[in-house]
């Protein structure tokens, strides 16, 4: 089996699949990360991914182009994400429950607005999804979508953004403290909503990869707890960019393994432990990163303008 797996390393299409899984967890998790460093915990990204994966779909389908319905999933996305700033960030709600109950409301609503729009279809519509970049001399590269290229791109220019701009020292600093944010003038319930929204905005154009580019249809149960691995690999990095995007590669490279070893036949081994191995390596690797991680002092902590 060794061997079967250095003969896996060796070809370009294992990378190939280890940077398409990765895909849709590189912006779920730079979506959450945007939300957390301002300290807001957003648990509504499985639920948001779903209404992206849905709206992206459902607007190609009726005729749009390819690029704007990644525009429509992340305005819906942007839209779940203001609802989920409403009740936590200017009502002041418990952030655990108000995530939950955004997750519930995609999915449900996904589901209903899938039901009201094809009532007599048995199988998903398909769509012309993304084609790959075939003019690229990188061969792995070359066989991915635009999507795939947005999403790497992303990582430099978030961790540029929190690092190196007056927005992101102020969007760390209302994450870290945000009466000290006020002293200076800051907005920390308007820099907190934005985060927010735009974080959710990113989850959707997640889910949208799914339908407009990774498949050509939209299933329920697709998205398949991806939100969930993202809010984890969050924790993984740090709360930093770069380390996200290595958590992604690392989860995606033991998906692909999994699949691969299924495909292998190897009978000794139930089915059922390939599917748990990304799953407990990721654990693994949480357990061990976790013990290091210095999250934001303010995170999950409603603020009250005035407040000391």
């Amino acid at each position: 089996m060794w061997i079967e797996l250095l003969g896996w390393l060796g070809q370009p299409d294992y990378w190939v699949a280890v940077l398409r899984i990765a895909t849709p967890l590189i912006f779920g998790t730079l979506g959450v990360l945007l939300c957390e460093r301002a300290g807001v915990l957003n648990l509504g990204i499985e639920g948001i991914m779903v209404i992206g994966a849905f709206t992206g779909w459902l607007a190609v389908h009726a005729g749009a182009g390819l690029w704007t319905g990644v525009l429509i999933a992340a305005l819906c996305g942007a839209a779940f994400g203001a609802l989920h700033a409403l009740l936590t960030v200017l009502l002041g709600l418990s952030q655990h429950v108000s995530g939950l109950g955004v997750t519930l409301l995609g999915i449900s609503l996904s589901s209903y607005a899938y039901r009201l729009s094809f009532p007599q279809v048995s199988t998903p519509p398909t769509i012309v999804p993304f084609a790959p970049m075939d003019g690229l001399g990188i061969p792995v590269l070359a066989q991915q979508t635009p999507l795939t290229l947005l999403a790497l791109l992303a990582v430099p220019l978030l961790a540029y953004l929190l690092q190196r701009t007056p927005l992101g020292l102020a969007l760390r600093m209302v994450g870290e403290s945000p009466a000290s944010a006020e002293g200076q003038g800051l907005s920390v319930l308007g820099l907190r909503c934005g985060a927010v929204i735009a974080g959710s905005a990113l989850m959707g154009v997640a889910g949208s990869f799914l339908t407009l580019s990774a498949f050509n249809a939209f299933y329920f149960n697709m998205v398949n707890g991806r939100g969930w691995i993202c809010v984890a690999l969050v924790v993984f990095a740090g709360w930093r960019p770069g380390k996200a995007l290595l958590g992604a590669l690392l989860f995606a490279f033991c998906d692909t393994l999994q699949l691969r070893l299924q495909q292998g036949g190897h009978a000794a081994v139930p089915y059922q432990v390939y599917l748990m191995l990304p799953y407990l390596l990721s654990i693994l690797a949480l357990v061990v990163m976790a013990r290091r991680a210095q999250y934001p002092q303010a995170l999950m902590q409603p603020y009250r303008r005035g407040e000391r």
